[in-house]
């Protein structure tokens, strides 16, 4: 039987490590990227490969099943219900065009539900982490959601993911959820924008069509800091439409 602190720690621990090696590496060819014949707006870069190689050798020997991005679906000996899900770089095209920060992201989630995130953050060296009943840290300090409930006072964190359709209907479902906002910002990584909810930074992100390996640490975030979660099913396979918000405001998407 697995305790959640010590595979907290060991996620910690991992996401640290990885995040170091991205910090101290000055190898030019780590930033080396190409894009996807099946998906032409998706960027993938050495990076992605090299720290999934450094994570799955620190979470493999718990015996837990791994979603990870890069690798697919691991099998573990572990019939608990508990599985990590791994985003070895969330935001690589932030991370190969010096554009703003990515995040080494970590979730353990049971039944389909997270227990915790962790997040390695890129360039800054930052650890957030947190989860539903074991709150929400940055650096070890307390965060929290914001208690704004006016949409035009608040902040909106959105994307528009590799999979995302630009259908009319899409499109509109899109614009008309931003202009309910007083301000919106797109940050290039789902994982970092979850975490400007959970400390109160912005009120709501919300994605449709999102992969879960891209959130999946994010949304335990939210929760860990009181914010809310709505999930569903995406229009593409394997992807969800995501709102997570501080709670005092709710919106469709």
């Amino acid at each position: 039987m697995h305790e959640i602190n010590d595979l907290l720690d060991l996620a910690r621990n991992t996401a640290r490590s990885a995040c170091q090696l991205l910090r101290d590496s000055q190898q030019k060819d780590i930033r080396s990227h190409s894009y996807m014949e099946a998906l032409p707006r998706e960027m993938k870069a050495e990076a992605d490969q090299a720290l999934e190689k450094v994570i799955l050798t620190s979470l493999e020997p718990v015996g837990l099943p791994i979603l990870s991005e890069e690798f697919g679906e691991k099998n573990g000996s572990d019939e608990s219900g508990m599985k990590f899900i791994v985003d070895p770089l969330d935001g690589t095209v932030n991370f190969v065009r010096g554009l703003g920060l990515a995040s080494v992201s970590i979730a353990l989630y049971k039944d389909n539900r997270p227990v915790f995130g962790v997040l390695g953050i890129y360039p800054t060296g930052s650890l957030a982490w947190g989860g539903k009943g074991l709150g929400a840290f940055l650096d070890d300090k307390p965060i929290n959601v914001s208690t704004v409930s006016n949409p035009v006072q608040g902040v909106l964190c959105t994307g528009i993911p590799s999979r995302f359709q630009f259908s009319e209907k899409e499109s509109s479902l899109l614009l008309q959820t931003m202009s309910t906002f007083g301000k919106v910002r797109m940050l290039g990584a789902a994982s970092i924008s979850l975490l400007q909810v959970a400390q109160g930074a912005a009120e709501v992100y919300t994605e449709r069509d999102i992969m879960l390996w891209d959130v999946a640490a994010g949304l335990a975030l939210v929760e860990g800091a009181g914010g809310t979660l709505n999930v569903e099913r995406g229009q593409s396979p394997g992807t969800l439409n995501v709102i997570a918000s501080n709670g005092a405001i709710h919106t469709k998407r």
